[in-house]
This record gives C-alpha cells, structure tokens and sequence, in this order.
C-alpha cells in the first residue's frame, strides 16, 4: 500500500458491532491510533482508546468530535446501523406494513445519526492531507439497483443517506482537495443485523466481520479524491444510485 495512503489515526463509530469491531482490531494490528466509538464508551479492544456516542445524542457526538479535535483522523467509518429495530419490528415487506414511528426510527439511526456525525467530523479532517470519511450503507439503496421492492424504511433510509453522502462530497471537494467520502457495502456479513435474513442464502455468500473488514479496508487504501461521492462494494465495484 501507498505509504501516503496509510492511516495513522482512525475513529470508528460503531465499534461494538461486529465489522465495527473488526475494522478497529484490523488498523490497530496495521500500528493506527484506533478511536473506537459505541455507547458504552468500551473499547472491543484494549489497543484501542474508547469514547462514547449515541446516534440520537448530538451533545454526545460533538463532544467526541471536540476530544479528537486536535489529532483529527484521516480515516472515519460510520458502522453503526438498523435493519430490525430492538423491539422486533422488520423490514416491510408491503406498503401496507409501513408504520409512521417505525419508519422515523430507521431514518433517525440510518440516515440522521451518520448525517449528525458528519457535520462535527468534516471540518476536523485536513484540508492538505488524505483523509476518509466513510459510511456503510446497502445496495439496496440504490434506486437504479432496485428488482425486488419492499423493506421500504431501510431502503428508503440508505438512498437518502447516499444522496447525503454525495451532497458532502460536492461540498468538501471545495475546500479539501484530498478528502473522499463514500459510501460502502460490505455485503451480507454474519452479525445481529443479518441474523433473521441468513437463511437460505446460497453458499459463500454470508462472511464473517472480519473477512467483511478486510474487504472493505482494502477498498478504502485504492480511494482517490476521484471517488468521493460515490457508494462502493465490498468489491470495489460501484453501486449506481
């Protein structure tokens, strides 16, 4: 890899889930100073400096914003996300399903909490020097991409974070000139969130988090500046929007 390319500090919210997690034990084996974010405050890993942050708590994220606020990071993930909600509530698979306080708690963690991330990590990165910002998302989030319908609240809630993962993209690009921010999909990884949905999946399909991991840091040290804006899989490959 590019020594430029090399990440030397890199924050992970989310680190408590299973790429999350990975992604933080991966960079601190490469010798990165690993920020690991979840809302307990507790590092997965004892190389790695714990903060705490909660997606719906603003106050939460600036301050986490502000403690790195003097050694900035050059690589940020946004791991955390919801497919299922915690009191059972799944994917719609008709209109008919969609429930109005449901939909805006997928939204509120899919797509705000990321956006609230954003808005207090951007300015930290360097205006000279690589930097990336990125965010999980799903193909099924792209609308070009869509076949089958259903699952409207997550669907939903990943194509708008796609378009706001453009929309910061355009507006970085004028002052930092070396920042890409992208969106990636790791695939169907074996964690909480793919659980109820493993079954019946064809052979290979499903891969551990820290395989998961290492396909996606593999696609985040090829990243050029060229990049920004655009929502890649665990391949490489681009996702259309």
């Amino acid at each position: 890899m590019d020594s430029e390319k090399a990440v030397r500090r890199a924050a992970i919210f989310g680190a408590s889930g299973g790429i999350g997690g990975a992604l933080a034990a991966i960079l601190a084996d490469r010798g990165a100073k690993v920020l690991a974010g979840s809302r307990s405050g507790i590092a997965p890993d004892e190389r790695c400096r714990g903060f705490r942050f909660d997606l719906t708590d603003e106050n939460s994220i600036a301050a986490a914003a502000a403690d790195m606020a003097d050694e900035p990071p050059d690589l940020t993930v946004i791991a955390s996300g919801v497919l299922t909600l915690s009191d059972g509530t799944g994917p719609e698979r008709s209109f008919r399903q969609i429930d109005a306080q449901a939909m805006e708690e997928v939204f509120r963690l899919n797509t705000v909490g990321p956006a609230i991330v954003a808005k207090h990590i951007l300015p930290l990165l360097s205006r000279s020097e690589r930097s990336v910002f990125a965010i999980l998302s799903a193909r099924v989030g792209s609308i070009t991409d869509n076949g089958l319908g259903g699952w409207h609240s997550y669907r939903s809630s990943k194509a708008a974070l796609n378009m706001l993962i453009r929309n910061f993209a355009i507006e970085l690009s004028r002052t930092h000139k070396s920042a890409i921010v992208v969106g990636l999909h790791p695939g169907t990884v074996d964690t909480v969130l793919s659980t109820p949905f493993q079954s019946n999946l064809p052979e290979g399909q499903l891969v551990s988090p820290a395989i998961a991991a290492t396909n996606l840091l593999a696609v985040i040290d090829e990243l050029e500046p060229s990049d920004s804006g655009k929502i890649f899989d665990w391949k490489g490959e681009q996702i259309p929007a």
